[in-house]
């Protein structure tokens, strides 16, 4: 056999993409199909229930629940502010005398009211959730009140690990070498709202430096382990990343430790110095990989816009592949043999095995399930 498949990443100068931008729940697409859009423009919208609030009124008023429907002011579906009165008695003899009312504790609307329980369900503001386009490119297709299909022709990485959510900015190149490590020295007043590519590393201190400067994303070979623990305030584990609110964006491209960045990456992000870049650290290993993503819209044509199935990445003789186990974690090799029959490794497990050999012209044997693609 000459090639199997395997996990990958891509790196590419050009590829043709498709993203969905999916509403939590049924609300309103705001753009039509055929129309262009820019990354930061509102594509769909919704509004998320507000947080209900039991609030037991026959108490407050001091009725029974059997009599607050004498008393109550509102009804179901009313929009209410702290100022709406909710019920009121009519005091002592009906006259007025001692006369009590209770009003809202919350602003937004009467969800329920129970003659049983004597309790009203209040239903703060409904919340406003806008979905973006994130990336500059075409509407393709429209989702009726779900959302939309954008697509377009990107330069595109894929990291290995990230934090942080989606940001837009523009590619600051802070790095002269795929072995630097970021210096802080070079972080000022230029740097906000942009994307700071550094080299093999960035350390904690840089990074507070950075979110200080009000720069929107990092994108880095590796980080300390530790340095994301600092940053979080707890161990990540391996739950899905990308939401963490910590004010800026990481991306990592080959892994943990001060790794170098692997030279087609760097020199990549190098050629568009300066372009504006859609990034995000959505990450998660397990079943529904999902990567932390570097996507740099370019000029396209509409007719370029034909979306094609993705396929398996084939790991194949002359292949570049990235270790993702110890000893060699994050390290680049190019695959010279796979060979056919299975072999015993260390764990006394038999399993197929590859060949590669490393730039310096070192060879070794891996399992190949210890790999993942560097697709182009």
């Amino acid at each position: 056999m000459g090639q199997a498949y395997s996990a990958g990443l891509t790196v590419t100068d050009s590829i043709i993409l498709r993203k969905e931008r999916i509403l939590p729940l049924k609300g309103e697409v705001l753009v039509k199909k055929g129309a262009k859009v820019k990354g930061d423009d509102v594509v769909a919208q919704t509004l998320l229930p507000g947080k209900v609030v039991p609030f037991n009124l026959a108490n407050k008023l001091g009725v029974t629940p059997a009599q607050l429907l004498q008393y109550i002011k509102i009804k179901p579906g009313d929009q209410i502010t702290k100022k709406t009165v909710l019920a009121e008695n009519k005091g002592l003899f009906g006259l007025g005398l001692f006369k009590s009312e209770v009003r809202s504790p919350v602003d937004g609307e009467v969800e329920n009211i129970s003659a049983v329980t004597g309790q009203v369900l209040l239903r703060e503001p409904r919340i406003p959730v806008q979905v973006k386009a994130f990336l500059d490119g075409m509407v393709t297709e429209v989702i009726e009140g779900e959302g939309v299909v954008i697509e377009n022709k990107s330069a595109y990485i894929q990291g290995i690990f990230g934090i942080g959510d989606e940001t837009l900015g523009e590619l600051k190149m802070l790095a002269d070498t795929p072995d630097d490590e970021l210096d802080a020295g070079k972080i000022d007043d230029s740097c906000r709202d942009k994307i700071l590519v550094a080299g093999s590393f960035v350390p904690f201190f840089v990074i507070d430096i950075a979110r200080k400067h009000g720069v929107k994303a990092i994108i880095t070979g590796g980080i300390d382990d530790q340095d994301i623990k600092k940053l979080l305030g707890y161990d990540i584990g391996v739950a899905i990343t990308g939401h963490e609110n910590v004010g800026i964006t990481i991306i990592c491209t080959e892994g943990f430790g001060k790794i170098k960045m692997a030279d087609k990456t760097f020199n990549l992000l190098k050629q568009f110095d300066g372009k504006k870049a859609s990034v995000h650290g959505h990450t998660q290993i397990r079943a529904g990989v999902i990567r932390p993503e570097i996507i740099i819209p370019l000029d396209f044509d509409e007719n370029e816009l034909v979306s094609k199935e993705a396929s398996l990445p084939v790991l194949e003789i002359g292949t570049l592949v990235r270790i993702i186990r110890q000893p060699h974690f994050g390290r680049i090799a190019k695959v010279t043999a796979l060979p056919e029959e299975l072999t015993m490794v260390e764990s006394e497990t038999l399993v197929r095995i590859m060949e590669a050999e490393f730039d310096d012209g070192t060879k070794i044997s891996l399992p190949r399930a210890n790999v993942e693609v560097i697709e182009s």
